[in-house]
């Protein structure tokens, strides 16, 4: 039987820290879907500051570390804090192990099926995709809920068993064509895409990502057990920044042996951008639970307590039906002052509504959850 924490978590009080951390992750993934960055990136604007963001806010073509590629890890991370609350509250109310685990394998199920439909949206055809962080997210998820009532240090070591692992198997693979493990659509990675779906994906992902970012959401686990603790939050904010720290570096050392490539998730990129991830909770719980910066933050937490519904509608498609909606209006109005400055302004307008939509949820107490 699996050894219990020595500490109970209490979850009496609410960390409006991850709201805002969610809530911040999501507006700027909602943000992508308008094509906003995209427009940032244009040869028009290059040498300027807004062109730096640009960029920052688009993933590295291979070996690198941008911005946009710590947002995965970022919802990876968050949704195993979520799930370390979510299950003391289950548990608080009584709720069997036997009825919290179905729900869990229930979930994990869901956004599983739900990532490989939007995969089917597109192309209008039956496809067999998983590289989506919900697709991602329904293996990760799963895995974590089975590890969370083990030690701390059992789940540490499962986590580092998954990305010691990933990075052997890329290592090792024999089979031609598939045999090197940093090439795009060369690797191992690919070789497991083209088994299962028959192609792989544009942007040289790979649907193998699932397991050595099983990491991060263990980690997120971990982190929100530590939060639910009765230490002081000067104890927590230390630890948090102190390993997240700590993963920065050891990531970045990392690279001297392997390479820091978030397409295929190497084992440098998943030790670094979880110290990110560790950092950005810190930073956030300071923030917002031990500053009470907070009624600002409300402006971010409402689109996080839809995130499963923007992620979805944006996603499939409904970016582009709310742009439609708009531009005749920004266009009409500022397109006078050239094509990319009314793009962007017609990017901004869609965001608001796309905001505006997550509001109209927030105040009627709507939440779409699994």
């Amino acid at each position: 039987m699996a050894a219990q924490p020595a500490v109970l978590p209490s979850v009496k009080e609410r960390f409006l820290s991850l709201d805002f951390f969610r809530g911040l992750t999501m507006f700027l993934l909602i943000g992508e879907s308008t094509l906003l960055y995209e427009h940032l990136r244009d040869p028009g604007l290059a040498g300027t500051i807004l062109h730096a963001i640009g960029t920052q806010f688009d993933h590295h073509p291979w070996a690198g570390l941008r911005f946009w590629d710590l947002v995965q890890p970022f919802f990876m991370f968050i949704v195993g804090v979520a799930l370390a609350f979510s299950v003391a509250k289950r548990e608080e109310r009584g709720e069997s192990r036997a009825e919290t685990t179905r729900h869990a394998v229930v979930r994990a199920f869901v956004l599983l099926f739900l990532g490989w439909a939007l995969y089917c949206i597109g192309p209008g055809r039956i496809t067999f995709r998983f590289q989506n962080v919900l697709a991602q997210l329904g293996v990760t998820y799963a895995i974590a809920y089975f590890l969370m009532r083990r030690r701390p240090r059992t789940q540490i070591a499962w986590s580092f068993a998954f990305i010691i692992l990933t990075e052997v198997i890329y290592r090792v693979f024999w089979v031609p064509g598939y045999d090197q493990p940093f090439v795009p659509d060369h690797n191992f990675g690919s070789w497991v895409d083209m088994l299962i779906s028959g192609e792989l994906s544009s942007g040289h992902w790979v649907a193998f990502n699932a397991i050595p970012t099983a990491a991060h959401t263990i980690w997120g686990v971990l982190a929100g057990q530590w939060l639910m603790s009765g230490r002081t939050p000067r104890k927590k904010i230390a630890l948090l920044a102190g390993l997240g720290a700590a993963g920065v570096a050891a990531g970045f050392a990392l690279t001297a042996v392997s390479p820091m490539i978030k397409r295929i998730c190497t084992s440098s990129f998943v030790v670094a951008s979880g110290g990110f991830c560790l950092l950005a909770l810190a930073f956030s719980y300071w923030l917002i639970d031990v500053r009470k910066f907070r009624k600002w933050a409300v402006f971010l937490n409402i689109v996080g307590m839809n995130s499963l519904f923007i992620y979805l509608f944006t996603e499939s498609g409904g970016t582009s039906w709310v742009t439609r909606l708009v531009q005749p209006f920004t266009m009409g109005l500022l397109g006078w002052t050239g094509a990319l400055s009314g793009a962007i302004v017609t990017s901004l307008a869609a965001w608001a509504v796309l905001w505006s939509m997550c509001y109209w949820l927030y105040r009627r107490k709507i939440l779409i959850r699994i």
